[in-house]
């Protein structure tokens, strides 16, 4: 989730939880702590281009880490003398914050190891986009309604119990969207091996499918408004392990950094249909006509480093009106689910 999202939602359970102890530095230090685990995001090497998404969301973002990162975000304030009476308090407001950031990140695409180091799964609900304008309004207006009511808890806990339904609503709504995804894999004969529902920006109604049958991952829109609706999107193949060139097989960096990058994209790896050499994250696609990834991987064996990180964000674009035009029911593409 984006710095800004975090930082509110920090601020807010820090506010409602010792808000009436702290005044106004419980949600200052709640803002601190909210956006102190991505600290790691600075983790990088020129000669190892994978080690940011390597340790990115890892063991700053743990759950283990979380007493730790309460002490550090709190630091600033225990080291006044003035501050130290209510050192349980201002402990207690950066801890609670602090704990927020990997549960919130968790509910996004990304992947979170929140068990690290007992695990290095990336837990990925899915739910949200790492950047959501609804999201971010409700915590926004509510801790802004808070301050200018000086110590009152309300509007904080209102926004954070509007916020956690959103949340809740996206839950919901994904669900609705994966039934939707398995009729429309029956009617088109697929055996569904496995599959994902992946939200779109500012919204819990229409999501992104993506399914693997028989080594191809299948990409549809899928509208779960009052009634379900879809739109057939496009095809590309799963880009195994197995499938890569024989040169690059040989190489033991190429093969473990092909491994590290399918175990950050959970498995959800292809080939760029524009650059073939560029083996993408499916997960996230710039168009929704065809797989284009937002970053991905292109090798270069005879190099002293061989793994190239290619990040195309910089191109990504929100289509404002295609996205109303979905949303609003009026993509004349769309249509009812298959019957039977």
């Amino acid at each position: 989730m984006d710095p800004l999202t975090h930082a509110l939602l920090g601020a807010s359970v820090a506010h409602a939880a010792c808000g009436q102890r702290l005044g106004r530095r419980a949600w200052m230090i709640g803002a601190l702590a909210g956006i102190l685990p991505d600290v790691d995001f600075f983790i990088a090497s020129s000669t190892d281009p994978l080690l940011n998404i390597q340790y990115h969301r890892q063991f700053t973002h743990a759950f283990a880490f979380i007493p730790l990162g309460g002490i550090v975000a709190a630091a600033p304030w225990l080291l006044e003398s003035a501050a130290r009476s209510q050192w349980r308090p201002i402990l207690g407001a950066a801890t609670l914050a602090y704990a927020t950031h990997g549960v919130l990140d968790a509910c996004t695409n990304y992947g979170t190891q929140l068990l690290w180091p007992f695990s290095d799964v990336r837990v990925a609900w899915h739910w949200l986009t790492t950047i959501g304008p609804p999201f971010t309004l409700i915590l926004l207006l509510g801790l802004l309604v808070a301050l200018r009511r000086g110590r009152r808890r309300w509007p904080t806990l209102l926004a954070l119990a509007a916020a956690l339904l959103y949340v809740g609503s996206a839950a919901w709504q994904q669900e609705r969207a994966l039934s939707a995804q398995a009729q429309i894999a029956a009617q088109r004969g697929h055996t569904v091996e496995r599959a994902r529902m992946f939200p779109t920006v500012g919204n819990v109604f229409l999501w992104r499918s993506v399914y693997e049958s028989n080594g191809v991952l299948h990409t549809d829109r899928i509208r779960a408004g009052s009634a379900l609706t879809w739109k057939a999107g496009s095809s590309v193949a799963l880009a195994h392990e197995a499938a890569l060139a024989p040169e690059l097989r040989a190489n033991e960096r190429i093969v473990r950094d092909y491994r590290r990058f399918a175990h950050f994209s959970g498995g959800w790896v292809a080939r760029a249909v524009a650059d073939p050499e560029v083996i993408g994250d499916a997960r996230y696609s710039l168009s929704t006509e065809r797989f284009e990834p937002i970053w991905g991987i292109r090798f270069h064996p005879g190099r002293p480093v061989p793994t190239e990180w290619v990040d195309f964000t910089a191109k990504n674009r929100i289509p404002l009106a295609d996205l109303w035009r979905e949303l609003s029911g009026r993509d004349p593409e769309y249509r009812h689910l298959p019957k039977g």
